[in-house]
């Protein structure tokens, strides 16, 4: 069957999504300080839309709303109006993702963290990282943060509320990055290379866990009670630090587990035992596949990873609009609240008793 063309959508419907003070924010954040050639905030984030999720250039997008009379606008306008509206579109996107909030029926409110590479046209294999921040127990995701190649992954780009339980690879497994989550009074549960991550034991003298991977069984797990030094600011000198000079101690426990072949899997929580046991521990840390599954969806079904333009002024703007429709996409799946067949919240049920 043919896709439907562009003009043949249901904008209406999709503009009940949006939040309602579109106008004001577009004018707030400069994105449209002159109505010349668009008339209003809802045909740019019409057109900026169409340009993310088709295949359209500029010009054609244009076009488009030239010949539906939505915009008298140009090519190279609408890139003007494109690059203006990048602090708008992450401040919209922030708006549907806040909105979408909710609270998990798990035991804990669960997160999971990561970061996907973004690549485009040119030789240079990474240019942009998506962090993103992802609730388990829906699918979906509730932040994210654009960066360069430069943008390392980190605990700290996230807000994360009292009681939340964060889970991230390798590389979130940081001193600094655990003590952000503590401050946040947040838990972590991260998989760690023992060999990497520095740990003492509770009379704070360093332990080398790798050592006792022996002792880690076949089935189940073992966990060790361990103690993190967190390192001060990091300074020009490389010199190896002296833990004596930590700015704080997290108490933590390290777990170990064997996979079926026989590899031995580290991993850590802030979580007490009483509250996460070893053994479901490790099955917790499972759910961090959910972030993985997101990332499949982005690239297959949106194609986030079709970058038209690398380094160009439009590229952010051309991200922030397609995570956009991503969580429109994902309001419709789950909606926060009952939906009329076009969008608007239903009345409450008690306006009726």
């Amino acid at each position: 069957m043919e896709p439907p063309p562009l003009h043949a959508d249901q904008w209406e419907y999709v503009r009940t999504l949006l939040p309602p003070d579109l106008e004001e924010s577009a004018k707030t954040l400069n994105a449209l300080v002159r109505c010349r050639n668009v008339p209003d905030a809802a045909a740019l984030m019409r057109m900026a839309l169409a340009y993310a999720v088709s295949d359209l250039s500029l010009k054609d997008v244009a076009a488009w709303a030239s010949s539906l009379e939505l915009a008298a606008i140009s090519g190279p306008g609408l890139f003007y109006r494109l690059r203006e509206a990048e602090s708008w579109l992450a401040h919209v996107l922030g708006q549907v993702l806040q909105a979408q909030v909710n609270r998990n029926p798990m035991k804990w409110p669960l997160r999971v963290v990561d970061a996907t590479v973004i690549n485009g046209p040119g030789p240079v294999s990474v240019h942009w990282r998506a962090h993103v921040l992802v609730d388990p127990g829906t699918g979906g995701f509730r932040a994210v943060e654009l960066t360069g190649d430069e943008g390392g992954e980190k605990f700290g780009r996230h807000i994360l509320q009292a009681g939340e339980v964060v889970l991230g690879d390798r590389g979130y497994a940081t001193a600094r990055g655990v003590h952000a989550v503590r401050m946040a009074k947040a838990d972590v549960l991260v998989r760690m290379n023992p060999v990497t991550l520095r740990m003492c034991d509770e009379q704070r003298k360093r332990i080398h866990l790798e050592r006792r991977e022996r002792k880690v069984p076949k089935i189940g797990g073992v966990e060790f009670n361990v103690m993190i030094p967190v390192p001060p600011p990091p300074t020009k000198s490389r010199k190896t630090w002296d833990s004596g000079k930590a700015i704080a101690w997290i108490p933590a426990r390290a777990i170990a587990g064997r996979t079926r072949s026989g590899e031995v899997i580290w991993v850590l929580t802030t979580l007490t035992p009483s509250a996460l046991p070893a053994t479901s521990a490790l099955e917790l840390y499972r759910f961090r596949w959910q972030i993985e599954l997101l990332f499949k969806r982005l690239k297959s079904l949106l194609h986030f990873d079709t970058l038209p333009s690398r380094q160009g002024p439009t590229a952010k703007s051309w991200m922030l609009a397609r995570l956009l429709a991503a969580a429109l996409a994902q309001q419709l799946v789950q909606p926060s609240g009952p939906l009329s067949p076009w969008g608007y919240q239903m009345p409450s049920p008690e306006l009726y008793a």
